[in-house]
This record gives structure tokens, sequence and C-alpha cells, in this order.
């Protein structure tokens, strides 16, 4: 492991994009808080990030929110106007006159990130590299089949910072709790378990009718259940619950990020597909039973197995045009999902086996 970075009084850390990206460098950032305990470490995010995080307890102390930026919060090609342009600027002088002592670069192979992360000023710099990437002061090369975690740990050991758990952990606050019980006006269900049948990705959903079989597995063993789900993601919702012979509750769009936390934080269960919301689980230490396409797995699955329970499809080529997804370079534009050969009865034994595991919480 390298050595500390001397004098750091200011940490900024590079890592825009969704909840289960965020959640998986938790680990990282915890042990950037303990390797520089007196330092201030400002997450370089979104608004999102910031809402999340404006009075959690934590690693972070502050959110710079990012400007547009290709490649980190636009798409690699896009073109930024005039005043894209002028609020990078004010946002990198802004940043610059922290003073930072060192910059982690935790968001992707640095093509696009590295030179943001340049332009901040700091001491030193460290991160991943991948090809037609600049190199940072200290930095490993990018591999794709990588987990995220460790990929994560792995960098902020360039800065002599040293692994305290690979558990992502978020801490509930009274305002999750707030939020849940007014959606919740009638409380929050007792002996719950959460459906989480929605992914962002298409490929990763496994089909609405089986989360409803599971539902009513679980239904019948006396359990309450509930379906979550963002706005966009209402119709999977209503099909599961439309599916189930015994009641569920739908939370579709209801939830905010916080109102989800404190929920997945009273749940005895979370079943779903590859998530930020499955992620977002484990933090609260809720135990998962996740379905997952091979590939995800190796980069984003759990790592632990005492209460998360991964159940695996290896189907390797897309189911509509037979393209290989685990070698070929280009996604093919089709969205089948990947995962429809993962059985019922797998899941619904993996989340017995959690229900009745001696270390699952009651």
């Amino acid at each position: 492991m390298a050595e500390l970075v001397p004098g750091v009084r200011t940490i900024v850390v590079l890592r825009a994009g969704r909840v289960g990206d965020f959640l998986m460098t938790l680990p990282a950032l915890a042990a950037l808080r303990a390797a520089y305990p007196r330092a201030r470490l400002v997450l370089v995010a979104e608004e999102w990030h910031a809402a999340f995080l404006d009075g959690r307890p934590g690693p972070v102390d502050e959110v710079a929110v990012l400007p547009p930026v290709p490649g980190v919060t636009l798409p690699p090609d896009a073109e930024p106007g005039p005043a894209e342009r002028a609020a990078r600027e004010r946002f990198t002088a802004r940043v610059r006159d922290l003073r930072p002592g060192l910059a982690v670069q935790l968001h992707g192979g640095g093509r696009n990130s590295g030179p943001l992360l340049r332009e901040l000023g700091a001491g030193v710099s460290v991160g991943p590299r991948t090809t037609g990437a600049p190199a940072l002061d200290r930095w490993i090369r990018y591999e794709p089949l990588q987990h995220d975690v460790l990929r994560a740990l792995e960098i902020v050991a360039l800065a002599g910072a040293r692994a305290q758990d690979l558990r992502p952990r978020v801490t509930l606050t009274n305002a999750d709790e707030r939020e849940l019980t007014a959606v919740l006006d009638g409380g929050v269900p007792r002996d719950m378990v959460v459906l989480h049948p929605g992914a962002a990705d298409a490929r990763r959903r496994w089909p609405a009718e089986r989360f409803a079989q599971v539902g009513d597995a679980l239904a019948e063993r006396g359990l309450s259940v509930v379906v979550t789900g963002t706005e966009a993601e209402r119709p999977v919702v209503e099909r599961v619950t439309a599916a189930m012979r015994r009641p569920a509750v739908p939370l579709a769009g209801r939830l905010g990020l916080g109102g989800l936390t404190a929920l997945l934080g009273r749940a005895r269960l979370y079943v779903g597909n590859d998530t930020g919301p499955r992620h977002l689980a484990e933090a609260v230490g809720c135990p998962t039973a996740a379905v997952y396409w091979c590939g995800n797995l190796m980069t984003a699955g759990p790592l632990g197995r005492a209460t998360d329970r991964p159940l695996v499809s290896w189907t390797t080529h897309c189911p509509d045009c037979g393209a290989d997804a685990a070698r070929g370079k280009r996604r093919c534009p089709h969205d089948g999902s990947f995962v429809t050969d993962v059985p019922v009865a797998e899941v619904t034994a993996a989340a017995y086996d959690l229900l009745d595991s001696p270390v699952t919480p009651r």
C-alpha cells in the first residue's frame, strides 16, 4: 500500500452516477476518512447526492455539485454551450479555492473524468486509467471486470487508505422516518418484506409475474408485502400487485430516496433486481435476495452471503439477436431480459432461507 499524502487538509472525491454507483464507493470513502481523520472530505457529485447526504452521518463532509460535464454528467459526445462552460469554470474555481491536497477519481476509467480531476488543482491525484485517459500522479490500470467496491478500495490505497469494511453503510435519519410516515399515513406494515421489480436497464428485470409468485409465497407465511418502484416503474409495480392473489401495498413513485431508506431499514427482506435499492437495502442492514445477470454479479454483486443472496442468470447472448453480451464490445439495441432463466423456486428458497437464518435480523 502506498504512503499517506502529507499535509492533506481537503480531499475531493469525484463520483457521479446512480444510487448503486455511489453506495459501492462508501467503503472507500470510509477508508479515506479513517486514513485522514482531520481532512475535509468533499464529494464531487450531483444534486441528488447533496440532498441524500444532507444531515446524514457518514464520511462525507460536503457535496460539491457538478455542472454539466460531457462524459460525466452528460453523454460523452455532448457539446456544452456557453452557459455550461461558464458553470464549469465557476465550479472549478470554487473547488480550487478549497486547496485540495488530494483528489481521488472514482468515476470510470478516467478518459472524461481524469481531465476534470486535474483541473481541480490538487497536490496529488489518484485514480484508474483506461486507454486514452490522462495519467494521474498515482494510478492503476482500469479493468472493467472488477468489482466496483474492490476497485474503489484499490484506488484509495494509492493514497495510503486501508479498507475498514467491505460493506456499504448508510445511517438512517429522522428525516428519512418522517418522509416514510408521511407517505404511509396508515402506519408502516408489520413484519414486512419489500419487492422491487424495476431496474433502469430492462435487461436486468426479472418478469413481474414471477415477483408476484414470490410475493404470494411470502404473504402465505404471514408477511406484509410492499412493492416499490419509481414513478416510471409504476406499470411494472401494478403488474406485480395485479398478478398477486394476496394483497400487497404498491408504492410506485411515492417514496423519495430518504423514505425508501427508512422503509428498507424496517423491512425483514428485500427481493428484487440488481438495482440501487438492492445496494441501499444492504447498506441499511436489510437482507437481500436479488436476481443478477452473471456479468453484473462480477462487478456489483454482494461480497458476502450471510444476509445477501444473488440468484444468478448465466445467459450470455441476447435473447433477441444472439449477440454475445459477455464478450461483445458494443451493446446490441435490444432490451430483452437476460435473467428470465432464474426459477421462481430458487428465489423463493433463498428468501425463506434468509428469513429463517439465525444471523438475519428479526
